[in-house]
């Protein structure tokens, strides 16, 4: 299987830094090809050598990495995994669940030395205890973190544990190259009150979220209805508002579907949305991870959230490439609730939140009108908008200082007025100016007490 230019530029990168640092991080948006990266790179290394693990945290990703390594390079992996044992097996690569090889009596019977790389798939999860149990316990190991997204619900910086992001191919990135589908963002007039949810692990509450959302079902049912797409893949925050709203599209004519992990009948609802037979399929953020259908034509995503990383996955279930699709229609609403900021589709491309707010105040005027927005153009007219605002607030700036008699400008506004909102986060502490360097600054208009150190 031939690798994509940006999937070798991966492949390169890793190979490099590793020589530089021991554990590093591969950010791809979900539908680039994370594993395909990772399987190649893993065949790469047993030519060299190497003897690898791949973890994953749920039986899908297992199954998903063994079957795609086999198919990409031909090699085949030996499973740790319940009661599939790889310890004595000759196989280089071993792709092993976390529960399992967590427990003393399936992780001790391996020798400390016995990876020479540890690559682990959905790496926004490293910092829990049972990741980092056996990543300790091979801690000879060079590691390869992937994920779609390096952010975590609970905030704790991933960058505790990674020397360094690798490489970072982003959705709008891929989206602009063609290898994602456009996205399109149909913001529905209909306001959804949450008012006062509670918090739990660093995201809203799903039972508080529930029972607000249970009250709109009906015009939420009503909604999605009018939507003429073929594969529809609905995220609720529960399974029981999940089989309430799966049975209210039903009695609107639609082919609706429920799945969970309860469901006994999983794999043949998966099946039977794949070959067309349901159109909508909802579920409980059982689908987030491991699941790729490409067919997936529209996201109507009901499961509120403050985690980037968590809405990227629900989102990225609609974003591969398919014959005959056009883009993915992400179907959104306008949410109201108190003191927590949601993560909108605007987020998906903007870096600079204000960027991201204008964008999705934007979208909810073009949902008055009953019309539609491409995420990439909907985007650079706010990356405009919020560029004029803060040179409006710069040319005023420069007005006051001219009163004062002034004229040195404050750094901050200067850089977020030109496009370069990272100035005002400084990633490094660094030393105080020397009077030379104050000197060449205020020389250029640039009031160096405004800089901070």
């Amino acid at each position: 299987m031939e690798a994509r230019p940006y999937q070798q530029e991966a492949h390169a990168a890793i190979v490099s830094q590793w020589d530089e640092y021991q554990r590093l991080l591969l950010v791809m948006a979900t539908g680039t090809g994370k594993t395909i990266v990772f399987c190649q790179l893993a065949e790469h290394l047993v030519r060299e050598g190497g003897r690898v693990l791949i973890l994953a945290h749920r039986d899908e990703l297992i199954r998903q990495a063994a079957d795609k390594l086999e198919a990409a390079t031909s090699l085949k992996a030996a499973i740790e995994k319940a009661n599939e044992y790889a310890v004595d097996t000759w196989y280089p690569i071993t792709v092993g669940s976390v529960q399992t090889m967590t427990r003393d009596k399936r992780l001790f019977p391996y020798e400390t030395d016995a990876f020479t790389h540890i690559i682990i798939d959905e790496a926004h999860r490293t910092l829990a205890k049972t990741y980092q149990k056996i990543l300790e316990y091979f801690d000879g190991a060079k590691v390869l973190g992937v994920t779609a997204t390096p952010d975590r619900g609970d905030q704790k910086n991933l960058g505790r544990f990674y020397d360094s992001i690798a490489y970072e191919y982003g959705i709008s990135k891929a989206v602009k190259e063609g290898f994602l589908c456009p996205i399109v963002n149909r913001t529905i007039p209909l306001t959804l009150d949450m008012g006062t949810v509670k918090q739990s692990g660093g995201d809203l509450a799903a039972g508080d979220v529930a029972a607000k959302l249970e009250p709109y079902l009906e015009e939420i049912a009503d909604a999605i209805a009018t939507i003429d797409r073929k594969r529809i893949v609905v995220f609720l925050p529960l399974i029981a508002i999940s089989e309430q709203l799966c049975a209210l599209l039903e009695e609107r004519g639609m082919k609706a579907a429920e799945v969970n992990g309860m469901s006994k009948d999983r794999n043949q609802k998966l099946k039977d949305f794949n070959r067309g037979r349901y159109q909508v399929l909802c579920n409980a953020m059982l689908l987030t991870e491991g699941w790729d259908e490409p067919a997936v034509d529209c996201i109507v995503v009901l499961r509120p959230t403050r985690v980037r990383a968590l809405y990227c996955q629900m989102v990225g279930r609609g974003t591969r490439l398919h014959p005959g699709k056009e883009n993915l229609l992400l179907l959104d609403f306008i949410w109201n609730i108190d003191r927590h900021e949601l993560i909108r589709p605007a987020y998906l491309i903007a870096e600079d939140e204000d960027v991201a707010r204008e964008a999705t105040r934007m979208a909810e005027e073009l949902a008055k009108q009953g019309m539609p927005a491409d995420i990439q153009e909907l985007v650079a007219g706010a990356e405009n908008q919020v560029l004029d605002q803060r040179k409006e607030a710069l040319a005023e700036e420069i007005k006051k200082q001219r009163r004062k008699k002034s004229r040195l400008v404050d750094p901050l506004l200067l850089g977020a007025a030109f496009g370069e909102s990272r100035i005002i986060e400084p990633r490094t502490r660094a030393e105080a100016a020397t009077e030379s360097q104050q000197m060449a600054l205020e020389h250029e208009g640039v009031n160096p007490e405004g800089i901070g150190h």
